[in-house]
């Protein structure tokens, strides 16, 4: 392929944007490809190569990049009339309203513009409506680029990830393995009387694609309830994705006191979301006292393409598709991997995949783990599969990114750049596609 013009392009960015680009995880190595335009399931770059897309935009793009014709008139008619107001707009409380009806533990929502802001304003909420300080996180897990989350090591070792952010606020955040209910117990007990809250991804996203252990969640939902801190689910990446209209925590039948959205509920547009119980919710300003704010907050664009979105879902077949999608390529992967690469392992689930490189001895994934690993005591791969952030670092994570990517996208797949980050069909994407894309797979592992 040629990337001449790619090239050119990064050459310019490196001028005038830190490190040529505006988030980090683009960064691909030499130097990444600028995309043109998007085609259904296929982005072509500043080249004119094409690619079939798995990124779709690290999530949101639930239709691909072709919006179905009632999420482009929406969209259409919102810019049409304004580009915002600073003021509220019908459609957002419609979204709202949308949101409340279909997610189980959402009975008040507010809108912001990012992931990150949805996990910072829920951490502050949590704070402010408990009194308490601390937080418990995963090690793994990732919840934006926000000082309270952007903390590694062990609870009683804590230190930034970053520089930039005090060591004094590390200190009220405390990391534990997924997975890992004797830690979490532990920490618990230890701090009771100053949790805030556990905030959690359903599944890691960020970190491989890491499913719950057994009844994981269930536990981490009664142990908050023990000390009387809140259970906050991240679906930034699995809302509206995992699960259906009922997300995540409707697949995993928990009730979390706090949910943060972003991604699919913006439709492709900037958003973020806190939702939970009405009386945790209202204590946002101006019904309460912890601050949040936004201008942009709510915007009617983002609203009314989040809520086309949706309804779009609600309406078609569209989950039925990406999931049976998701499935095919899973399965598909596993076939591949049990004849020449055995020890990775296959992970994800519904319209989520990925294939980390683990080091695993034993044999392939069982037959209940044919389409993503499963966490199934019964497997005989089950002590080998990823349980949390850790396993998927010590995979070969190089060997992901510096011959696989590439490989794949000489191919004209268009991957995650490394092993961490998630993976997803589209309702673009067809039974031919995925079958393409398997035999790229194949030629890489030959």
């Amino acid at each position: 392929m040629n990337h001449k013009r790619s090239r050119a392009l990064y050459d310019r960015a490196l001028s005038v944007i830190p490190g040529g680009v505006n988030s980090s995880v683009r960064a691909i190595r030499p130097y990444p490809f600028f995309i043109e335009r998007g085609d259904g399931a296929h982005v072509i770059d500043a080249d004119g190569n094409r690619y079939l897309d798995y990124v779709m935009g690290y999530g949101p793009l639930l239709f691909g990049h072709d919006l179905p014709e009632p999420v482009r008139a929406a969209v259409q008619s919102a810019a049409s009339d304004g580009p915002m107001y600073g003021a509220p707009t019908e459609v957002e409380v419609d979204l709202a309203e949308f949101v409340t009806r279909h997610v189980p533990s959402v009975e008040m929502i507010r809108f912001v513009n990012s992931g990150t802001e949805a996990t910072v304003s829920a951490v502050r909420l949590a704070r402010g409506y408990t009194g308490r300080n601390k937080i418990v996180v995963m090690e793994g897990g990732y919840h934006g680029a926000q000082e309270s989350t952007l903390v590694e090591g062990s609870h009683d070792a804590q230190r930034p990830s970053s520089s930039g952010i005090p060591q004094a606020f590390a200190r009220h955040t405390l990391p534990v393995p997924f997975n890992d209910e004797e830690a979490l117990r532990a920490v618990l007990a230890e701090h009771r009387d100053d949790i805030a809250a556990v905030l959690v991804e359903p599944i890691l996203g960020n970190t491989g694609i890491v499913a719950p252990v057994d009844d994981y969640h269930q536990t981490v939902r009664e142990l908050c309830d023990e000390i009387g801190a809140l259970l906050i689910f991240d679906e930034v990446i699995t809302g509206f994705r995992v699960g259906g209209l009922q997300c995540a925590q409707g697949k995993f039948g928990i009730m979390p006191d706090l949910t943060t959205f972003g991604k699919i509920i913006g439709g492709g547009f900037p958003v973020g979301a806190v939702g939970g119980r009405t009386e945790i919710v209202e204590e946002f300003t101006p019904a309460g006292e912890v601050f949040q704010s936004g201008t942009f907050s709510g915007h009617p664009v983002t609203m009314a393409a989040g809520l086309a979105t949706l309804q779009f879902a609600a309406e078609n077949d569209v989950y039925d598709h990406v999931n049976a999608l998701g499935d095919q390529i899973r399965s598909g992967m596993r076939d591949i991997l049990a004849d020449r690469a055995p020890e990775y392992t296959v992970v994800g689930t519904d319209s989520m995949f990925k294939t980390i490189f683990t080091r695993a001895d034993s044999e392939i994934q069982s037959d209940d783990c044919e389409t993503g690993c499963q966490q199934d005591r019964s497997c005989t791969r089950f002590s080998d599969c990823p349980k949390n952030g850790s396993d998927v670092q010590c995979a070969e994570t190089d060997r992901w990114e510096r011959l696989f990517w590439p490989a794949m996208k000489e191919q004209g797949i268009f991957l995650t750049a490394n092993q961490f980050e998630s993976q997803f069909v589209s309702y673009a994407h067809t039974e031919t596609d995925i079958e393409e894309t398997l035999e790229a797979y194949k030629m890489f592992f030959e």
